[in-house]
């Protein structure tokens, strides 16, 4: 009996830290936000970057421009969003 306990605890955080660490889980959390983003970064040269940042860019503001670049007029929060260097966060 006093081996169950730590294998529970353990396989619980195997499972935790797993899902944790998913990369597709990071990149794109809701449906709306992957779909968009895909859509935004179709055609730009280093698609999992753009998608990263979009992604997180949508799930911030609750939106992402039309097209695949600019109409960011449409999306004020996304195109206000700054990096540190000042420059736009969102593709």
């Amino acid at each position: 009996m006093k081996l169950y306990f730590p294998l529970l605890l353990l396989l619980c955080f195997l499972l935790l830290g797993s899902s944790l660490m998913d990369p597709a889980r990071a990149q794109a959390k809701s449906k709306y936000c992957s779909d968009k983003c895909s859509t935004r970064c179709a055609v730009a040269g280093v698609q999992d970057r753009c998608i990263k940042y979009c992604g997180i860019c949508c799930e911030e503001c609750k939106c992402v421009p039309s097209g695949t670049y600019g109409n960011k007029h449409e999306c004020p929060c996304y195109r206000d969003k700054k990096n540190k260097k000042g420059k736009p966060k969102c593709p």
